[in-house]
């Protein structure tokens, strides 16, 4: 949740000095401030520094280049932490589909692309076992020369557990988008431990990324199980 940086005001909302002052249904309070965990995670650690790299390269943009991706902002949409349609600033578009890009190996645009949409992927085959975790597109994209493959999968789950999309993470990748199998098998077990009797269940989400502009499809719900 996000507060406003300061608590000496009527709302007094935000943290300072290890409290933080809030405000729910009407009554205004103040608790510890929660740091989280200091553990990142080495994909973590690259996400940050991809995300501090275009924080600065947006700043030695233009003014005719700001204004371009502010222009193109207006057309788009964001979503809140609640779920909700927002809209969003040039800076944001830019961090967005640029980070999509430096993702699948390429370079930051400077100037908007010309956004052209991309379809969800088809439905996949998984095959998860104990010496293998592997997966397959039924269908190709069209223009799949432009398109990469990202595939997110949660830690192993209990047969309890009947939905945490929310918890998968990138693994491996990005990959090719042919009908191709392949193993994700070596980074999943690295990333989050080999699934077994007791958490046999792993939450998948999967999309395409066009390379070319950055743009991201929607994405494909699948569950694996040992």
């Amino acid at each position: 949740m996000k507060y406003i940086p300061s608590i000496a005001f009527e709302e007094m909302s935000g943290s300072a000095k290890g409290v933080t002052a809030a405000k729910t249904r009407g009554r205004k309070y103040i608790r510890n401030r929660g740091y989280g965990g200091s553990t990142r995670t080495e994909f973590q650690a690259s996400v940050k520094s991809v995300f501090k790299q275009l924080s600065t390269s947006w700043k030695s943009l233009s003014n005719a280049q700001i204004l371009a991706w502010n222009k193109l902002a207006q057309s788009q949409a964001g979503r809140s932490v609640l779920g909700t349609s927002s809209k969003i600033s040039g800076a944001n578009l830019y961090m967005r589909l640029n980070y999509w890009i430096v993702f699948c190996g390429g370079d930051a645009l400077a100037n908007p692309p010309a956004l052209v949409g991309v379809e969800a992927p088809s439905e996949a085959v998984i095959t998860l076992t104990a010496e293998k975790f592997t997966f397959e597109l039924e269908y190709a994209p069209e223009a799949a020369a432009d398109l990469k493959l990202v595939v997110c999968a949660s830690a192993p789950q209990g047969n309890g557990i009947t939905r945490a999309y929310g918890k998968a993470a990138i693994v491996g990748g990005p990959h090719d988008c042919t009908t191709e199998e392949f193993d994700i098998k070596a980074d999943y077990d690295e990333k989050n431990g080999a699934p077994s009797a007791a958490a046999p269940k792993v939450f998948m989400k999967y999309f395409f990324v066009n390379t070319k502009t950055g743009e991201k499809s929607g994405e494909m719900m699948a569950i694996a199980k040992l």
